[in-house]
């Protein structure tokens, strides 16, 4: 419900009653932000306990050892873990962009242009987003294999290359961002399909590009099932799989346990940065500056 008031220049001011359940859904969204950021919040103090205070102390107060965490993670094995994170930068980084300019092509060629099966294509991309992709590992292994690239950097990477739902929303960013009368204009003007791409449909595709790119690297850097399957040297390992291998040696030697949680941290540290990053690419209303300009 709702009052009105006479304000002293006699207009009417209407006042929401506040309503008592109004406060649930930010209680609700602040009872979810707890959920998701307590255990950052715990593995960012655990890493900072030696391993005394690791495993005598329960609180939440850091500890003094997050220095000698670090140089001990950094001298295991002869540096393994920056190998590790080299990996994933590789795969995640490598993966996110190939991945980004075929889901940007094929996105444009499905929103913007007419052609026979062009419906049927779309729609068996929507079918492959319904597949899980722990489903298509095991055949994708049993394929490498016989082709002689399992146990390979190209056995993670490739797999990654092509996503059905990466082309979905590009194929709907295009559609928004990219206005025919603007791709019409650069045709009478003499520019073909390529340069129509690369100056005109790209540049307006940037903020959707970004937040391919986004989706891709961290489902890559998070991914776990594909390179375990795929790999079996640790010197490809990526930090997930790196970092699974120490936990299940953790289990005879406990010591292990500080560099489990400090790998964690510091695995941590590039998805933040990248976002903080990338973040000023997302920018609205980009079709209509590019028709004004």
């Amino acid at each position: 419900m709702a009052t009105t008031t006479l304000t002293a220049k006699g207009h009417l001011r209407v006042a929401a009653r506040r309503r008592p359940y109004g406060i649930a859904p930010t209680a609700i969204l602040l009872l979810g932000a707890l959920y998701c950021l307590l255990p950052v919040s715990w593995v960012l103090v655990a890493a900072t306990k030696s391993k005394a205070e690791l495993f005598s102390t329960s609180t939440f107060a850091p500890g003094t050892g997050l220095l000698t965490n670090l140089a001990d993670l950094a001298a295991y094995r002869d540096g393994v873990f920056w190998l590790w994170m080299l990996n994933t930068l590789l795969y995640a980084g490598g993966g996110a962009l190939l991945s980004t300019a075929v889901s940007a092509v094929s996105g444009y060629t499905l929103a913007k242009y007419r052609f026979r099966g062009r419906n049927l294509i779309f729609n068996l991309l929507i079918g492959g987003i319904l597949v899980p992709a722990v489903v298509l590992a095991i055949p994708q292994y049993l394929l490498f294999s016989r082709i002689g690239l399992a146990d390979t950097y190209w056995s993670v990477l490739l797999p990654q290359i092509l996503h059905p739902y990466s082309i979905y929303l590009a194929r709907i960013y295009a559609t928004a961002a990219v206005p025919d009368a603007l791709l019409e204009a650069g045709r009478i003007d003499g520019a073909g399909h390529w340069l129509l791409l690369r100056r005109v449909a790209l540049p307006l595709m940037i903020p959707g590009m970004v937040t391919i790119f986004l989706f891709q690297f961290v489902a890559i850097w998070n991914n776990f099932l594909l390179p375990f399957i795929m790999l079996g040297d640790d010197q490809m390992f990526p930090l997930t799989v790196g970092l699974y291998t120490l936990l299940a040696a953790g289990a005879n030697q406990p010591s292990l346990y500080n560099l489990i949680l400090t790998g964690t941290l510091l695995s941590i540290i590039p998805l933040i940065a990248l976002f903080l990053t990338m973040q000023r690419y997302w920018r609205t209303d980009l079709a209509g500056g590019g028709l004004k300009s």
